[in-house]
Order: C-alpha cells, then structure tokens, then sequence
C-alpha cells in the first residue's frame, strides 16, 4: 500500500510539474562553440521559445569530443524540461565512430523536434581546373591519393561526407582533419586541399567571390541559394546522398506531457516564414518531426549511417574524450 501511495504521489506531482511548465528559465546546451551552424540554429530557436513561453532560454556551449561532453552533461541533467540538448547528424554516428561513449543515444534520450537538415556542397579550388564533377572524379581516378579533402576532425560529419564520396565515386582520395571550418576553408582556397565536403554556409562567400568551385549539392533538390549548381543525381553519382540535420531532445524521464509542450512550441517557432527565410539563407530545410517520430528517425539514421561508418575505416579510430 506505501508504494502504491508513493506512485500515486509521484505522478500527482509531475502533473502539478507539467502543469506549472516552465516557471523559471531553461537552459539549451550546444556540443559546438559559439558561430557555427548548429549554434546559431539553437540561438535562433532560444530568442523565440523564450518568448513564446515567456522564461529565458540561456544556450550554454559545451564544445568538444564530436558532442559527447554536452550529451553527457544533458543525459546526468534533471529529467524535469528546463535543459534540453540541440544535436545534429553527429549524434547518430558516435555510437559507431567512438570505442565507446559515456551515455546510451536511445535509452538516455527523449527526441523533442527535429527542426532541418542541410545537404552538403561539393567544392574545389577554383585553381584546381575541373568544372564539373565528372572531371573531378576523373582528375582522383587519375591521381590515387593524391587529392585531399578536408574535414573538421576524424569522426566528424564533414569527415564521413568525403569518406562516403570516396566510396560511391570509387576514387582514392586522402582526408586531412582540421580543427576548425576557417582553417579548411583557408588551405582550400590556396590548394593545399583539393575539395571539401561541408554545408554550404561555409563555404558560400568564397563561392560567390569566384574563389571557390561548387560542383554538386549532396541533397535531392537544388539549394535556392546555388540554383545553379547540380544535385550529385544530376551530376552523375545517383547514389551518393549526404545531409546534416538538426534537432533537440531532452534527457529520457522528462515527463511526457512537457516533451509535447517543447515540441509544440518547436513546431510554433520553426512555422515563422522569418526564420524559414534565415534558414534558407544558410541552405537548410526546414523539416519537423517531433517526439516517438524523431526517436524513430535517429535510430534509422544510426543504422543508416552505421554501415558508412565502418566501410570508411573511421571506426575505432575516434578515443572518447570525457
């Protein structure tokens, strides 16, 4: 009779819980630092959930290890609504890229919304003298290991989108890791790399500056911001698709009824034609699926890219870093 009281008690206060959300700021933690993609989404979508629930919604950076330190920190937070975690594709390939990680990615986590997702573009230095993709495959088939492509580190989305490329197009190519976008993007215009494989927000000043050759956009449709540049289908490499999307969840036992009540709000935010435009500007869809659909999602996406993480090699060779 005591447990059953205590059940009872338990559930009658994650009502009154649910009820009274949110009564005091919530706390939005970001695995990356302040100006990439992923934060400025997150910051995006902080400005205007705080004022549709009327609390602050504080980001907190927490960089580092492919996203495990603000995962981590997220899965041992309160299970109560106030903090939730913005992720991207990067969380559905840990599980295969690192030995081991610090959190379960399904059973320590409850989707609330993903929100977009952003094809990658394929780009070259406009020194490199090939137009199209087709001449960029052959220049690799010609030259085995000579071409390089640059990423933001071992493991990383941008690592894996070129490893993948490599695979679909049948070339040998040689990833060389960096540790930040500006870096790449500086050894790309001067050819000490050969191509990249990164969102196009990267890369689109020094594309419209004539510096960079874009030759193919990773996703099913044309980006508005580069109509003319050709999908991969288009291209000529029907079977290399590659995207980063974007979303949130919370830690597992938040209480259901406060997971919807984030997810609608979501939906609220992500509806406003202003920053549908912002998005479009950075070449992201906007795409929402919210709450048991988005955890359905990242389990396609771990068993989807699973596959790609090991025929890369990069599995194992990424150590957690707690």
């Amino acid at each position: 009779m005591l447990g059953l009281a205590l059940c009872a008690s338990q559930i009658q206060a994650q009502a009154q819980d649910a009820a009274s959300f949110p009564n005091r700021p919530l706390k939005l933690v970001v695995p990356l630092t302040p100006g990439t993609t992923t934060d400025q989404i997150a910051r995006e979508f902080a400005d205007r959930m705080a004022r549709k629930l009327g609390q602050p919604v504080v980001v907190d950076n927490k960089p580092g290890a492919g996203g495990m330190i603000a995962a981590q920190a997220v899965a041992k937070s309160a299970p109560d609504g106030y903090t939730i975690l913005m992720i991207n594709s990067q969380h559905a390939i840990n599980p295969v890229a690192y030995d081991a990680l610090p959190y379960d990615t399904v059973r320590d986590f409850t989707g609330i919304a993903l929100v977009g997702d952003a094809p990658a573009v394929i780009a070259v230095p406009s020194t490199l003298g090939v137009r199209n993709l087709a001449e960029f495959i052959a220049l690799a088939k010609k030259r085995p290991d000579e071409i390089n492509y640059g990423s933001s580190g071992i493991g990383s989305q941008t690592h894996l989108a070129g490893a993948y490329f490599a695979t679909q197009a049948g070339v040998a190519m040689t990833h060389v890791p960096y540790r930040s976008s500006s870096e790449v993007t500086a050894d790309l215009i001067t050819n000490r790399i050969q191509s990249v494989f990164t969102p196009a927000a990267f890369v689109l000043g020094q594309i419209r500056e004539g510096k960079l050759q874009a030759l193919a956009v990773t996703g099913p449709e044309r980006l508005s911001l580069l109509r003319d540049v050709p999908t991969t289908t288009e291209a000529g490499l029907p079977g290399y698709q590659f995207a980063t999307w974007f979303g949130f969840v919370a830690p597992s036992k938040v209480p259901p009824q406060i997971v919807s009540q984030l997810a609608r709000t979501m939906k609220s935010v992500l509806d406003d034609p202003a920053l549908r435009q912002k998005f479009a500007d950075q070449g992201i869809t906007p795409r929402f699926l919210m709450l048991q659909e988005f955890d359905a999602y990242i389990q396609s996406e771990m068993d989807r890219l699973g596959p790609i993480v090991k025929a890369s090699g990069i599995q194992g060779k990424v150590k957690e870093k707690r």
